[in-house]
């Protein structure tokens, strides 16, 4: 199954759940080093069960066992989608996480699938400092004279 595939069937997952995390976590600096140092250290392509990449973390039940190095019978536990660079240069944001189907089965939750991740940092997803939400800009109103 390629990348687009497993996107596509996470979206029409039944028993899928997504939560959009308002105001989004923001991972510190040291925080964001340390987590990024052991997802890749939990690489799915290395017997872990993490594969992390600029724009999308993805959680397996287990490291890709196919003999060219692909999914083979790993399943998708769940996603965190996140923003490297923001809101400064070396933060992370999370913003969105997806528990599939398969991960809720398991007993996989939206705070436990970011727990897991963000403890690495030193972190759970309720003690994450937040993004600062600003008020909406005033409308504009167009007015003749």
């Amino acid at each position: 199954m390629d990348e687009l595939e497993l996107l596509v069937s996470e979206m029409y997952d039944e028993g899928c759940v997504t939560e959009v995390i308002r105001p989004a976590a923001v991972l510190p600096e040291t925080a964001a080093r340390s987590v990024l140092m052991e997802l890749s250290l939990l690489d799915v392509r290395m017997g872990g069960c993490w594969r992390a990449e600029p724009n999308l973390w993805r959680r397996y039940d287990g490291p890709f066992d196919a003999p060219d190095g692909s999914i083979g019978s790993a399943a998708l536990v769940g996603t965190m989608q996140v923003a490297y660079g923001t809101p400064t240069r070396y933060e992370i944001t999370i913003y969105r996480a997806t528990v599939t189907g398969y991960g809720t089965e398991h007993g996989w939750t939206v705070a436990s699938l970011c727990d897991e991740a963000l403890q690495f940092g030193g972190l759970t997803l309720d003690a994450c400092p937040r993004a600062e939400l600003n008020a909406p800009p005033r409308p504009f109103r167009f007015t003749s004279s």
